[in-house]
Order: structure tokens, then C-alpha cells, then sequence
């Protein structure tokens, strides 16, 4: 997949966009998308683990030099302890904020002031590079499809595919793996790909992308679309 520097948040935080609008679907799901490819992060680097379902800091020092997946860590640390799960929806605009601003900083995104009746200041948040997010969209598709077996998709881009089939989600625009059984079994596929970096790191993203799938289904589900 295109733009290989990205870290898994911000690759979803990209695929949020709709290069066709101004503007990113900024919902509760997309938050929780973007946490839970940080979770995965951090778990794919080594430094969170588990410990029978609970997402556990390996260490009280340790740092991945970027400030986003730094400051989640943190968060974890500074933290009651909680499940994977758990951790994929709280919190998660603050994750979501950052990574946010981490692409504005690098010029992936830009921030334009306005007002909204003609009084209230805010900021809109628009695409600045929509070739990226079309390159990154169209290769999510092609891999969806089957079209790339699984084994030749590195550990990190499964992880983004994992989540960019998650149901309601605007990451996959529009685009799922192949339909019934055989799609299922591509999902599953990619999962399995996704686990594979890491002892254990398997279950945690099993547990992150299965509460991805859930929270974007219940948000579907209460919205009747």
C-alpha cells in the first residue's frame, strides 16, 4: 500500500476521507477506527500486551518517538486497566484529534478557518494531497477482492484492510471483500495475516477489530441506515 512512513492510525484516518468532499466523516466510528489501528500499533511494536484480555504496557519508559502512539501509550499507563475493547471507544477522539492534527502537520490534510453563520469561528479540515487517498482506496479494494493473496500482504497493511471491511465504516469506501462465504473467509484471512508479526498479537487483534465491527454495527443499527 501506498505511503509506507504512515503509521496505521493515520493510514485510517486518511481513509476516512472522501476525496470526492471537502470534508472526513468525523463520528464516534471514525474515532474508533483510528484508536483501534493505534492499539494495534502498539501491540504490533511490542509495547502494549496482553494479560488475559487486558491491554498491558510492557514497560514504564518506553516510547515510539511518534506523539500520537506516545501519548495513547501514556494514557494506558496513566489508566485504571481495561480490555482491549474497552479501549478501542474510550477516549478515542482524543486519538482521533491528534492524529488529525499529525496529518494537517504534515501536510497530508489542511486546516481552513471559517465561521459558521457568519459569527462562530471553526475549522474545517480538508483534503491536501486526494491522490494519496485514492491510491490508498483503490489498493484497498484490489486486496478486498482477493485480487492479492494474503501472504503477500505485510502484517501492517492487513491490519488496515481488517478494518477498512468493517461494517459502516466509511475506511473501505464502499468497497467490501467478496460477498457470503467467500468474503468472510478473506476477512478472516487478512486477520490472520494481520496477527502474525508478534506472539499473541493475534488475539489482540481479533479482540480490537471484532469491538471495531461491533460499535460501527450498533452505530448502524440505532441509526436504521
Amino acid at each position: 500500500m501506498p505511503n509506507g512512513p504512515l503509521s496505521l492510525p493515520a493510514r485510517l484516518c486518511l481513509l476516512a476521507w472522501d476525496p470526492a468532499r471537502s470534508g472526513a466523516a468525523d463520528t464516534a466510528r471514525v474515532h474508533h477506527l483510528v484508536r483501534a489501528g493505534a492499539l494495534t500499533e502498539l501491540a504490533r511494536r511490542g509495547l502494549l500486551t496482553d494479560d488475559d484480555g487486558i491491554a498491558t504496557p510492557a514497560d514504564l519508559d518506553s516510547r515510539t518517538g511518534d506523539a500520537v502512539l506516545d501519548g495513547l501509550l501514556e494514557l494506558v499507563r496513566e489508566s485504571l486497566p481495561h480490555r482491549w475493547r474497552t479501549w478501542v471507544a474510550l477516549h478515542a477522539r482524543v486519538t482521533f484529534d491528534a492524529v488529525r492534527e499529525q496529518l494537517v502537520a504534515e501536510g497530508y490534510l489542511r486546516a481552513e478557518k471559517k465561521r459558521v453563520l457568519g459569527v462562530f469561528p471553526s475549522v474545517e479540515y480538508v483534503l491536501a494531497r486526494p491522490a494519496v487517498v485514492k491510491a490508498l482506496r483503490e489498493e484497498t479494494r484490489e486486496v478486498l477482492e482477493g485480487r492479492i493473496p494474503a501472504g503477500e500482504v505485510s502484517e501492517r497493511d492487513a491490519a488496515v484492510l481488517v478494518a477498512a471491511a468493517a461494517p459502516g465504516l466509511p475506511a473501505g469506501a464502499g468497497h467490501r471483500a467478496a460477498d457470503g462465504g467467500r468474503g468472510e473467509e478473506r476477512i478472516a484471512e487478512l486477520t490472520e495475516r494481520g496477527g502474525a508479526a508478534a506472539p499473541g498479537l493475534r488475539k489482540i487483534v481479533g479482540e480490537v477489530w471484532g469491538a471495531v465491527s461491533a460499535e460501527s454495527a450498533r452505530a448502524v443499527a440505532s441509526s436504521g441506515r
